[in-house]
């Protein structure tokens, strides 16, 4: 056989196009997987205890919500990080890795909400976070300024406001975190001897915080049902949220009658 194409390479040619040409119609209609599944699916649970160290975020937070975690449909293992530094806990629960991604995200899901009712107020009024992702990044992307003109604050910042939504929507993005600074905020210290003498807690500045930085609605003027004559509504606009250091510092934490 090999001989008859030695000795007739016109043929030989022929029927190597022909194979070539076959193949290229038939490959489009290949039963092959590009992409197959080889990262078993997991699903994160993110709480926050504001002020609570790890062993507290153990007893009362991962605890309740890996007891109700146990046994759901198609889990491997989990386990939970418990972080000083921002006080939150991270859950973590593996799936088998045929399983639907967003299937694992509904049993996840039903299960946190089964033990909202034995976690701190604290915890469930800060909002729990339960998404698809893996503890793995896939990219990492670095943000510098060339001459030194931005500090790390404004490029995290910068990372919050342009980039971390915009990645975020893109097909198959579970998780976009940036690294290093953290959002601008606003911290209040508290002098611990100075609260002693006037007899205040840290939850009664909370509460004090709490009632007088709130977003006030006032309603309007001139609406229905309207007098005779009237023919314009005005909208009031009263004092929002507070926004600079003096604001919080004209809080009104006790106040003793005379």
């Amino acid at each position: 056989m090999s001989k008859f194409f030695i000795n007739r390479p016109i043929v030989a040619m022929v029927v190597s196009i022909v194979m070539v040409i076959v193949g290229i119609i038939t490959i489009s209609s290949l039963p092959v997987a590009q992409f197959p599944n080889i990262v078993p699916p997991e699903i994160q649970v993110l709480a926050t205890y504001v002020g609570a160290d790890a062993q507290t975020l153990e007893q009362s937070v991962a605890a309740p919500i890996e007891q109700q975690m146990s046994g759901v449909d198609n889990a491997n293992y989990m386990y939970s990080l418990n972080a000083t530094g921002n006080s939150s806990t991270t859950l973590i629960v593996d799936f088998d890795i045929k399983t639907d991604p967003n299937n694992d995200l509904i049993l996840t899901q039903s299960r946190e909400t089964q033990a909202a009712s034995q976690l701190p107020t604290d915890v469930t009024n800060y909002g729990i976070t339960v998404r698809k992702s893996v503890t793995a990044p896939l990219v990492l992307l670095d943000l510098y300024s060339p001459h030194g003109t931005y500090d790390a604050k404004f490029l995290a910042n910068y990372a919050y406001i342009n980039l971390n939504d915009p990645l975020s929507r893109l097909p198959g993005i579970g998780n976009v975190q940036v690294l290093g600074a953290g959002q601008y905020a606003m911290r209040l210290w508290v002098k611990p001897d100075q609260l002693a003498k006037l007899g205040i807690t840290v939850p009664d500045i909370v509460s004090a915080l709490q009632s007088q930085n709130t977003v006030n609605p006032a309603g309007k003027i001139g609406g229905e049902p309207a007098p005779k004559g009237q023919e314009f509504t005005y909208s009031v606009l009263a004092q929002g949220r507070l926004s600079s250091p003096e604001e919080f510092g004209n809080i009104v934490v006790r106040e003793t009658p005379y």
